[in-house]
């Protein structure tokens, strides 16, 4: 019997079965930041988490709102292409510093929460 592996993803502990009926698809379970499952070092991966949840942040609060790009790089003081980037998830050209600048002009109260990582 062959087995393909797959991780991430949120059928986590299920086996289907293929067109073959000779080989199954085994679904590895991934941990709770998927950029440490692609293999990025854990200091990237926390920082790219991050980064990926502030953006995310700002898109449900330029979504909710209906804006445009233009109406929302007008709100941010931001540029109309700089908008796209969020929107589009283009993470490595936000810090996370401008990020929290931006939830912060948006009246959005920012915590960190930092606790031990399972072993």
């Amino acid at each position: 019997m062959s087995y393909k592996h797959i991780a991430p993803t949120a059928l986590m502990g299920c086996k289907m079965r293929s067109n073959n009926e000779d080989s199954m698809i085994e679904i590895t379970p991934g941990s709770d930041n998927v950029f440490e499952d692609l293999g990025f070092d854990t200091e990237e991966a926390a920082n790219l988490k991050v980064r990926a949840d502030l953006m995310l942040d700002l898109r449900k609060f330029i979504d909710e709102r209906g804006w445009t790009q233009k109406e929302a790089a007008d709100f941010f003081g931001e540029t109309q292409p700089r908008i796209s980037n969020l929107i589009n998830g283009e993470i490595s050209r936000f810090s996370v510093d401008k990020l929290i600048n931006m939830l912060a002009r948006a009246g959005m109260e920012i915590t960190l929460h930092v606790k031990p990582k399972a072993a």
